[in-house]
């Protein structure tokens, strides 16, 4: 099932609207006295929101120093301004909740014909403070636990990567290749975050798992080869007895594919766009199909996946394993004897609540599925996109154990 890009996109632009208002009402309005101080705060949150709906056009017009220093700015707010959002949000249903109760558990008030000091209201002044110093108190109670939790999260972006291992059982594959390995790394985003010391991290981390082969499934770049090279040559380390292949995922289409493509293999990184290659040896082999992104292409106007052209020529007999960096298609390439694809893109996620909603945009979102006798893999990525953050949904590299 394809992404729904341009729905998404409209839900995110609208909901950075809508949550900076939801800012500037909690914690300017209902806290500040000072209209200079309000000025000011409506200046800066719609500087704040013109920067994330208009950041690509502000990148690409920005000189590269500038476009890096506004892109950390820009992201690194996106993530901290959606925990303020989240921690209100949470801090008012409960005070919502705790007022609704007080108004079951409270007597009904009962007339009286004789007054008394406690049935006088108190004066506008005096609830005017009391709203204003509550406010406050939640102000401080969100940017507290607002500010925790993103800044575990962007702990656990630039951590090092959870191992996952995975078995994954292919009837027609060898005998001889029972057991063999895959490191899968997908969705690094290599850019304004992540540079040289992530990723020489990442390969050491690869190597020792001493995989058969490397699949790396695309997103593993945002920016030229120019700007990235130095960072992304670290895979030129990588160790495995069958290589390192790559598929292009959708934001290597927007920072170059043919000059990224063209790098890679100087790295001894093989490239696989919509072709497959035998993998093993006169003792027992597999097919690895490898098809362009399903949608980067496109948006290019160009020529992007091609299953079809993929699997030209190939023996059906022979067990076989697709690397597709959207967990699109599947079922399709299940019905053309696909054993295994593996996937990324989806990130699980990477913070909530999009943790909770991203099986609303793909029927595969992470972790293993099958249909028949055909599987799936879809890996949370090694890196993050975006704010420079993961809560709910940690990095991980992946090893597949394949079994006959």
């Amino acid at each position: 099932m394809p992404s729904r890009f341009p729905t998404f996109s409209i839900l995110i632009m609208t909901a950075a609207v809508l949550g900076h208002v939801y800012l500037y009402r909690r914690l300017v309005r209902d806290t500040v006295r000072s209209r200079a101080l309000r000025v000011l705060a409506v200046v800066m949150l719609l500087l704040l929101t013109l920067g994330l709906l208009l950041r690509r056009t502000l990148q690409d017009a920005l000189p590269e120093a500038f476009s890096t220093v506004f892109l950390v700015a820009s992201y690194s707010w996106m993530g901290l301004g959606l925990f303020l959002v989240l921690a209100l949000l949470v801090l008012d249903l409960g005070l919502g909740l705790a007022a609704l109760g007080r108004r079951f558990r409270s007597p009904a008030i009962r007339e009286s014909p004789r007054a008394s000091p406690v049935d006088v209201p108190p004066s506008p002044l005096v609830d005017e403070e009391r709203r204003r110093f509550l406010s406050r108190v939640v102000a401080g109670s969100a940017f507290v636990s607002g500010g925790g939790f993103a800044a575990y999260g962007n702990w656990r972006a630039f951590a090092p990567p959870r191992v996952t291992e995975v078995a994954v059982k292919i009837p027609k594959l060898p005998k001889s290749l029972d057991g063999f390995s895959i490191v899968q790394l997908t969705d690094i985003h290599v850019g304004p975050f992540i540079r040289r010391e992530f990723m020489d991290e990442l390969v050491r981390q690869t190597n020792a798992l001493r995989p058969d082969l490397v699949a790396i499934t695309g997103d593993l770049v945002d920016g030229d080869v120019p700007t990235l090279g130095g960072s992304v040559a670290a895979l030129g380390n990588l160790k495995s007895h069958f290589g390192s292949f790559f598929v292009t995922g959708n934001h290597d289409y927007y920072s170059g594919d043919e000059a990224w493509t063209a790098f890679l293999e100087t790295l001894d990184v093989r490239v696989l766009r919509n072709r497959h290659v035998s993998i093993g040896d006169a003792g027992g082999s597999f097919d690895l199909v490898g098809v362009d992104d399903w949608s980067g292409g496109r948006r290019r106007g160009r020529k992007g996946y091609d299953l079809d052209l993929a699997l030209a020529g190939r023996d059906p007999d022979r067990a076989s394993v697709l690397l597709a960096h959207q967990p699109a298609n599947f079922v399709v390439a299940a019905q053309r004897g696909v054993d295994l694809q593996i996937s990324g893109h989806t990130h699980g996620g990477q913070l909530v609540p999009m943790t909770f909603f991203i099986g609303l945009v793909w029927d595969h979102s992470a972790g293993l599925y099958h249909h028949g006798d055909s599987h799936i893999f879809v890996s949370r990525g090694c890196g993050f996109w975006g704010p420079p953050m993961r809560v709910g949904s940690p990095p991980e590299i992946v090893k597949l154990v394949l079994t006959a």
